[in-house]
């Protein structure tokens, strides 16, 4: 058995990749998120965006309108206090700038063509390939659209400005769709990403 190195060099000790605030922080963000989707897709169910396209029943979060509200809201709140609290360690600690930067374009083609033909290695999971920067930078800035267009639906008087930017009451709601599409893609190919490197879910459990 080889032994593992600690970030001083010494053996012994497996070396910590995720920092216990980034893995509470994540498992707190999964819950906020799937909750916040599965109810949203009752409350969308209230009042179609698209008519004629609804979420089955089944899939859905709070067993009527009132309920899912209530469970949309207790999960708003989770993701946005845990979300900034996310943001702030990434910027304070450097970690953003040392796991998510620099990125190319030319990086990201490269990456994505090693990803398709199966030649794409996971050795080093303290390190994120250009495919996997892209799509946490895109993940973060679409948990940021999904809040502002929420904030508009839900308090649509009291934030004028934000409710024009995003083009309207109505329009806000057909962002805020897309933007929880763009988001239950990326869970979809997250666990499936999981799933083939089965060690990175284990990191972000124990750290190691």
């Amino acid at each position: 058995m080889t032994a593992q190195h600690s970030h001083d060099g010494s053996p012994g000790h497996a070396r910590t990749i995720q920092p216990i605030w980034l893995r509470i922080s994540h498992w707190l963000n999964a819950v906020a998120v799937v909750v916040m989707i599965l109810s949203g897709w009752r409350i969308y169910d209230a009042s179609p965006v698209f008519k004629g396209f609804m979420i089955p029943v089944g899939i859905t979060m709070g067993g009527w309108l009132g309920g899912a509200l209530q469970w949309h809201f207790a999960a708003m709140w989770l993701l946005f206090f845990n979300g900034i609290f996310y943001l702030v360690m990434n910027a304070v600690t450097g970690r953003f700038a040392r796991k998510f930067l620099p990125l190319s374009p030319r990086a990201v083609l490269n990456d994505l063509r090693l990803a398709l033909t199966g030649h794409l290695t996971h050795d080093d999971l303290s390190r994120y390939n250009a495919v996997q920067k892209l799509a946490y930078l895109v993940a973060i800035v679409d948990l940021v659209v999904l809040v502002l267009s929420g904030l508009v639906i839900w308090k649509s008087v009291q934030f004028p400005l934000l409710r024009e930017l995003m083009g309207g009451y109505d329009r806000a709601r057909v962002v805020h769709f897309c933007a929880m599409a763009l988001i239950v893609g990326f869970i979809v190919v997250h666990v499936a990403m999981v799933a083939l490197v089965p060690r990175s879910l284990l990191t972000m459990i124990r750290g190691r």
